[in-house]
């Protein structure tokens, strides 16, 4: 039996975790050959992911140049040279990011069918964020399949023209990654939720500076009100987010700078939170799982589910407004309470699945079609 082929490009951390159940679902599907190219957009954070997941990728290109146009220069063409080589039957991508968006125009140009998960995300300010606004539009633009986690982006999609027949709501495969590490690694809560720490990620890029410098002077003030109370803070690598969160937060006591968590760690982390104070989408997504309440410290968010289902509160990056609403969650546990007994509206776990099954009713017919025949004859 011919075998299609259905490759999966992505390169950064949060695209392996959001891939990888899905990866693992196509894999169950003996008609499906399956490629994972990893396009080295990250390097070591992505291999321990990978590790972490337990996936070995079948093509691993190499980055070129240290600039994001370097490297996209250079992806795009090794992502040609590749398609060119062997016929795909579908190209995967996932989210926003410069190997999403690479993978999916290098399949369009060659004529392969592209499959968006995680797709509808929007917040129609191209400047918020940037430059990852722009990428997932352009990707519904040349994807044929949109696998979108919740009813808010199906709608999105449709009010953009995309037919109702490309669209499938299917959950957010975050929480199918959760769900796979929690059971596979024992992860549990040490001790109640109430005695947790405030967890607290910040790197985005349109907050560098003023802002972003407002958000840690927050997090010193809470720290300062509540000595009792422990911050842990992961710090991303970049210079521009090291600078000013070791001149604002070093030598707070009840501070610790950690240097960035693996996935484990991290979702360890999350588990032991009683509060987190972020800028990522991946977290928002995550943390609802775990009932942590959650304070995002962006202007706006393509997200806005779990803001509308009362386990978020968007704050912005604002200094006032952080210790505010921090410190009324800090100080009034009914209203934390309250947000922590929101489920999670992302998903349920089974996203994998679906947009599994999605795949083979598009690439794989006959082979089903075969297969009912003989049951039939049988």
């Amino acid at each position: 039996m011919d075998q299609r082929l259905v490759g999966i490009v992505c390169g950064t951390r949060p695209e392996i975790i959001k891939l990888a159940p899905v990866y693992h679902a196509l894999r169950q599907h003996q008609e499906l050959c399956v490629l994972w190219v990893h396009t080295g957009q990250h390097d070591a954070m992505a291999a321990d992911m990978l590790r972490c997941f337990g996936i070995v990728p079948d093509v691993h290109l190499c980055r070129k140049g240290t600039s994001l146009e370097q490297f996209s220069v250079d992806c795009r063409s090794q992502l040609d040279d590749l398609m060119a080589r062997q016929r795909w039957d579908l190209c995967i991508v996932q989210g926003d990011t410069e190997s999403a968006f690479l993978g999916a125009l290098a399949a369009f140009y060659r004529r392969v069918p592209v499959g968006h998960v995680e797709a509808g995300l929007r917040t129609y300010n191209l400047e918020r964020p940037f430059p990852e606004e722009g990428l997932r539009q352009m990707i519904s633009r040349i994807a044929c399949m949109h696998w979108a986690p919740t009813e808010r982006a199906r709608e999105a999609l449709l009010r953009e023209g995309i037919p109702a027949q490309q669209i499938e709501l299917t959950g957010n495969t975050v929480v199918d990654a959760q769900q796979w590490i929690c059971e596979r690694h024992g992860l549990r809560r040490e001790g109640p939720a109430t005695s947790g720490h405030i967890l607290v990620t910040a790197h985005r890029r349109e907050n560098w500076g003023d802002e972003m410098e407002q958000t840690f002077h927050a997090v010193a003030d809470i720290a300062r009100a509540h000595p009792q109370l422990k911050v842990l803070f992961p710090v991303h690598l970049n210079p521009v987010v090291q600078r000013p969160a070791h001149a604002i937060l070093q030598g707070l006591a009840n501070v610790q700078l950690v240097a960035p968590l693996d996935y484990l760690g991290m979702q360890q982390a999350l588990v032991n939170a009683q509060l987190l104070l972020t800028d990522s989408g991946g977290l928002q997504e995550e943390a609802p799982t775990f009932g942590v309440p959650t304070l995002v410290l962006r202007h706006e968010t393509e997200r806005p589910e779990a803001v509308e289902a009362g386990c978020a509160r968007l704050v912005g990056p604002k200094r006032e407004a952080i210790v505010r609403e921090a410190t009324r969650l800090l100080d009034e546990p009914a209203a934390a309470a309250a947000m922590r007994r929101v489920a999670n509206p992302f998903g349920d776990g089974q996203a994998s699945r679906r947009i599994a099954q999605a795949v083979m009713a598009r690439v794989a017919p006959v082979a089903e079609v075969a297969t009912d025949l003989a049951a039939l004859a049988a």
